[in-house]
């Protein structure tokens, strides 16, 4: 061949002697790359100009190119009732199930709010550095809500890269196993303030009305200034109403984020939201030493924000409220955050959601 390579797109699902040229975009043989007219799609120009700058930093999408489509046009339960408590991850399901990503660009939500470790990295003492992490954890699960699309399946070996200079990191992730399905990432600080790694392994399953993803992989934080390591693992998270109804998301079960250098530990309870949904969204934990005495306390919504709070005052507006003593007349009401706790620093502003999605 001349010692050049020539490259040929693989066309599915049509017959291989089909030569009328109406697909003729996927029949063109190309040597490297192929046109692709995304002047509508992105909105950041034709392919051949450069990328739009602001500030001299490149200009990133604010939005998907493609809309997300109604799922009331099939009906799947004649799908998903053969699936009842399988694993979803050998199962074919409909595309419309699917948001117009791949898993490997959505664990890159994780670094939506990078500067909680920017700022963990800048504080003197572990109880505050502590916080942060703690805050970063709960971050990275906030993109999650009202995503109610499957991301696509990557396949073997496939890799997705992001550069952030205005936020100071750069970001790889990789499909290391297709079954079961394993996805690893690598992330660092521009600064080199931070490490950030680890492997997921979600076990998908379907339970009738519910789908259910079970995280699987250890999640690890390395802050090199203070040579510390702290790992923990996501939350699940369950799917609702994916046949009938409303969809809607809710994260349960208890993370613990330990500090390997001092032994400290955040342990945080994502509740369920029970029967009347009192419990939706809500996040309750603590800080604790290594001798497992209570340091911080910790609450919010993991789809709006975290506050924290001295152990003391928490315990105190604790038995306030068993006792309902500031409900009394004349009794001072104690100062309260937006989910009845009383008041404390925020930790962090309200979630955003992903600029790079």
């Amino acid at each position: 061949m001349n010692g050049e390579e020539e490259f040929f797109d693989a066309v599915t699902g049509f017959d291989s002697d089909n030569s009328s040229g109406e697909f003729s975009e996927a029949n063109q043989r190309v040597t490297g790359v192929i046109h692709v007219d995304t002047s509508k799609s992105n909105g950041i120009g034709k392919v051949g100009e450069r990328p739009p700058q602001e500030n001299g930093l490149q200009k990133h999408r604010t939005s998907l190119p493609a809309p997300m489509f109604t799922r009331s046009d099939f009906s799947v339960w004649s799908i998903l009732k053969k699936c009842i408590g399988l694993e979803l991850s050998k199962i074919t399901m409909p595309i419309a199930f699917n948001e117009p990503l791949s898993f490997l660009q959505r664990i890159t939500e994780y670094m939506e709010h990078v500067y909680l470790i920017h700022k963990a990295s800048r504080q003197p003492q572990p109880l505050e550095r502590m916080q942060s992490v703690a805050a970063f954890a709960v971050s990275a699960v906030a993109s999650q809500w009202e995503r109610t699309g499957k991301p696509f399946n990557p396949l073997l070996g496939e890799t997705y890269e992001l550069i952030r200079e205005d936020l100071g990191f750069r970001f790889i992730s990789e499909q290391v196993s297709h079954h079961p399905p394993i996805s690893a990432f690598y992330s660092e600080g521009l600064s080199q303030d931070f490490l950030f790694h680890g492997s997921i392994y979600p076990k998908l399953k379907f339970w009738g009305k519910s789908v259910e993803a079970e995280p699987r992989g250890t999640i690890t934080l390395e802050l090199l200034k203070h040579d510390e390591a702290y790992t923990w693992t996501n939350p699940t998270c369950c799917v609702h109403n994916v046949i009938i109804g409303k969809l809607w998301i809710e994260q349960y079960g208890t993370v613990e984020i330990l500090n390997h250098r001092t032994g400290d530990k955040c342990v945080l309870h994502f509740r369920p939201c029970g029967l009347f949904g009192k419990e939706l969204h809500k996040v309750e934990g603590h800080i604790q030493d290594r001798s497992k005495k209570k340091l911080f306390m910790i609450y919010g919504k993991w789809t709006e924000c975290l506050w924290g709070i001295d152990p003391v005052a928490y315990e105190s507006f604790k038995k306030q409220e068993r006792r309902g003593d500031h409900l009394r007349k004349g009794r001072p009401m104690v100062r309260c955050c937006p989910h009845g706790h009383p008041g404390g620093r925020a930790l962090m502003v309200r979630w955003l959601q992903p600029c790079w999605r």
